[in-house]
Formats: C-alpha cells, sequence, structure tokens
C-alpha cells in the first residue's frame, strides 16, 4: 500500500479544460487581450469541434471568474484588467478544478442546505412538477440497476431552481460538471448508496411540499454527509492519488 500511494492518478483533461487552456495561452500570448470580443458561440463551436455544452461549460466558469464578460450590445469579451491578473486568475481556477474536490463538497453542502430552506418558501406549483419528474428519472434509472448520478444531480439543481435565487443557482450550474466528473470516476454514489439517495429526496420533496423550511435545510445536510464524510476518509486520498 505504500508503494501505490508513489503512483499518481492519471488526469484525463475534459473539453472544457481544454478549451480554457487555450483561452489562457491566446491570453499568455497576447493574441487575447483585454476588451477583445470572442467569436460566437456558433463559431467558437465549429472551431474548436466540440459541442455547445462544453463550450458553455468553459465561458460560464470563466465569466465566473471575472475573466469574461457579457454585454448585450457587444457579446462576451476578455475582462479590463492587466495580463498577470488573467494569468493568474485562470491558472487558480484550473488548479481548483483538478485537485480541490473538498472544496466542491464544502461548498456544495453551504449552497444546497440554504437553496433547500428557500426552494420549500419560495417553490410553486410548477417547480412541484419539475422535481417530481426528475425524481421520477432518477428512480427509473435506479430500477434498471443503470448509473443514475446525472439524475440524481438534476433533482439538486431543480431544488436550486425552486429557491428562486439565480446567483445560487448559477453557483450550482458551475461546480456541478466538476462534481459528477468526480463521482463517476471514482463511483462515489455505489454501494447501495443510491437507494439511500432516493429515500432522502423522497423526503425532500415532502418538506418542500409541505414549505417545512427547516427540515428541508436538515435533511439536505444530513442527505450530503455520506460525501462529506467521504472526502475526508482515507478512501477519499487512495482515490484522488
Amino acid at each position: 500500500m505504500e508503494l501505490l500511494n508513489n503512483f499518481s492518478q492519471i488526469e484525463i483533461e475534459s473539453p472544457a479544460d481544454k478549451i480554457i487552456g487555450q483561452i489562457k495561452e491566446l491570453i499568455s500570448s497576447g493574441q487575447l487581450n483585454s476588451g477583445d470580443r470572442l467569436p460566437s458561440e456558433r463559431l467558437l463551436s465549429e472551431r474548436l469541434g466540440v459541442g455547445r455544452t462544453h463550450l458553455r461549460e468553459a465561458l460560464r466558469k470563466l465569466e465566473f471568474y471575472g475573466i469574461l464578460r457579457t454585454h448585450p450590445q457587444s457579446g462576451t469579451v476578455v475582462a479590463g484588467m492587466g495580463l498577470p491578473a488573467l494569468e493568474g486568475l485562470i491558472a487558480d481556477m484550473l488548479s481548483l478544478h483538478k485537485n480541490d474536490f473538498k472544496s466542491l463538497v464544502d461548498t456544495r453542502v453551504i449552497l444546497e442546505s440554504n437553496a433547500a430552506m428557500l426552494a420549500a418558501v419560495n417553490r410553486t406549483d410548477e417547480d412541484l412538477i419539475e422535481l417530481e419528474s426528475a425524481l421520477e428519472a432518477h428512480k427509473e434509472k435506479v430500477r434498471n440497476d443503470e448509473s443514475s448520478i446525472e439524475e440524481d444531480l438534476l433533482f439538486h439543481l431543480k431544488i436550486a431552481e425552486a429557491s428562486k435565487n439565480s446567483v445560487l443557482k448559477s453557483l450550482m450550474l458551475i461546480i456541478t460538471p466538476d462534481i459528477m466528473a468526480y463521482f463517476k470516476t471514482h463511483d462515489v454514489c455505489g454501494d447501495g448508496r443510491s437507494e439511500i439517495a432516493l429515500k432522502q429526496h423522497d423526503m425532500l420533496l415532502e418538506h418542500i411540499r409541505e414549505r417545512n423550511s427547516e427540515s428541508a435545510g436538515m435533511l439536505l445536510k444530513e442527505h450530503l454527509n455520506d460525501i462529506v464524510n467521504y472526502v475526508n476518509s482515507s478512501e477519499f486520498d487512495l482515490a484522488k492519488n
């Protein structure tokens, strides 16, 4: 086991990471400067040979970190800050994406527990229908013994939508792809966790339906406690390495 720790996991960059890396290189080489406007999504996705979903994920992260700005009249432009600042922001961003899953989990707990509380207060009848549909899709995958990670996280995103807090929803959209990728790589939801998650999702939906804000927030924290314990365990350290 001690020898095993000397090996490092081979990391395969996601398409979004590759796009972010290209933008960093263009900024570093001076081909892309503060105030420059990016081509349209259609042209960029065609040029890069990737789907718009991957492109939007990269652009969304770059905008969240203040590296890009979107203006209604002029489109997406590089932020008006110096070259060292831009390079440093992107370097920090890529470093977090690759190595700091624990921070993502901690952030998720903070965001989602508050989103659940707000959802219980602000949800509409339409939100309940969306939550029920997402939960049924999750159940269907589990019944068929298929991977249900995407359906699981979609249910959580629907809770964020029901909170009616656009900032919470945007932050969830930023961190969710990274969490989902790690879950798939390390089978975090294995060992019967899906069945447990389903039962807790049922209870969460009921709390939101009954507008029980405090119970929804507490249950959400309990729901994520399993993954919090995982990232604090030696099992996580071995998986990371």
